[in-house]
């Protein structure tokens, strides 16, 4: 998807950060959810993983203070369940 404004590219409406550390996820979610913004995504999926719940409580963290994040929750059945975030921008 080209974005019209500065003709960024964007991947999609979602993200994987399954095994990355905290500090490249945390980096990688600020620069995705900045690209979807810009190109008018109003809702994400943010891929985490199940494992220990480090990964996902330091994104609930960095979403909950995040200014373009209007809402965020886990993924309920058919979704991915505790090892996605489903994530709701704010609209432009």
């Amino acid at each position: 998807m080209i974005d019209n404004k500065g003709g960024r590219s964007f991947a999609g409406d979602e993200i994987h950060l399954r095994q990355l550390t905290i500090d490249e996820a945390s980096l990688k979610l600020d620069k995705y959810l900045d690209d979807a913004f810009m190109a008018g995504i109003t809702r994400v999926r943010v891929i985490h993983g199940k494992g220990t719940g480090t990964l996902r409580n330091a994104i609930h963290r960095q979403l909950g203070s995040h200014p373009l994040i209007k809402s965020y929750r886990l993924g309920v059945h058919g979704e991915g369940g505790a090892g996605v975030t489903m994530v709701e921008l704010v609209y432009r």
